[in-house]
């Protein structure tokens, strides 16, 4: 079914322009345009959160901190090899995709390690990335609420996915 969604969504958003009059070319045209101005104004921010990932991952700095805090992890249920992961996953998708690799390479992908790697990677998402993109965009400086609002329910799905893993 999934073949046939994106034609007949391209389809009715043609049939449906048509019929309100609009020229869609002009209209993507027009939206094509807009788009660079954005990716200017964007580009240093992500920029610098890719940079800093970079450093925290090659300076060894993630995997200290991963040594030292995987006795808590480890209380709330979260394996200890899976610490590295769970506080680069906040910051970079590329990284967490890397380490999830390494956790295939080093566990394999069927392992309880594995399939909870496997789940946080495809059900956090990456909490700076996403706020450095969108709230640079709306000028927001306050994030007071929104950044630990979301580590903490990324702690949460981290914990509920290595726990429904527990009973695969």
């Amino acid at each position: 079914m999934s073949i046939y969604l994106l034609p007949v969504l391209i389809l009715f958003t043609f049939v449906y322009a048509k019929m309100k009059k609009v020229n869609v070319y002009s209209s993507f045209i027009g939206g094509a345009k807009q788009s660079i101005p954005l990716v200017v104004s964007i580009f240093p921010y992500l920029v610098t959160i890719m940079i800093m990932v970079q450093f925290i991952r090659i300076s060894g700095l993630a995997s200290l901190i991963a040594h030292f805090i995987s006795p808590a992890f480890n209380l709330i249920g979260i394996p200890s090899e899976l610490c590295e992961l769970v506080l680069l996953k906040p910051f970079s998708g590329n990284g967490s995709l890397a380490i999830l690799n390494d956790i295939f390479s080093t566990y394999g992908v069927d392992s309880y390690i594995g399939r909870c790697a496997s789940v946080i990677v495809g059900s956090c998402d990456t909490v700076f990335y996403v706020t450095t993109l969108y709230l640079s965009q709306v000028k927001v400086k306050r994030l007071f609420y929104a950044v630990p609002c979301a580590l903490i329910a990324t702690l949460a799905g981290t914990v509920i996915s290595c726990l429904l893993c527990r009973f695969m």
